[in-house]
């Protein structure tokens, strides 16, 4: 019934955004929008599918994550690739800075960070993963 339609990213340089997320995730631009200047931003999907994201142009910086327990702090959402080591070797080449991939059995994964510094996870589902595609 229900299913996630848009991620919305807030980037503060909206042109430089456009940019970078076009490069880096490949996604196809659908729309973009400005709303007596109130609000401005641009949609993409992912290609072969209909999951959305858009950049939504603000005024200053808004967190792309949350503090779990001291300093530890998780992103809202992550990206799933089919192939974790080439997904991490694309950003490395086209300088976006990442952490290592972390292998956590079932999955691996690594963060990293747009223009922004707006955080995000990329991972890798094992096939013995409960979360793997062809076991849900």
């Amino acid at each position: 019934m229900f299913k996630v339609g848009s991620i919305f990213i807030p980037v503060t340089d909206l042109e430089r955004s456009k940019k970078w997320y076009e490069e880096n995730l490949g996604l196809t631009k659908v729309d973009e929008w400005q709303e007596n200047g109130a609000d401005h931003g641009v949609g993409y999907v992912f290609k072969n599918d209909t999951t959305g994201l858009a950049l939504i142009k603000t005024e200053k910086p808004q967190p792309t994550e949350f503090t779990v327990k001291g300093k530890n702090k998780n992103v809202y959402y992550n990206f799933e690739v089919d192939d974790i080591q080439q997904a991490y070797d694309r950003l490395k080449q086209n300088g976006v800075e990442t952490t290592d991939i972390h292998d956590y059995g079932i999955m691996k994964g690594f963060d990293f960070f747009d223009p922004e510094g707006n955080a995000f996870s990329a991972v890798s589902e094992e096939m013995n993963s409960p979360y793997h595609k062809d076991n849900l």
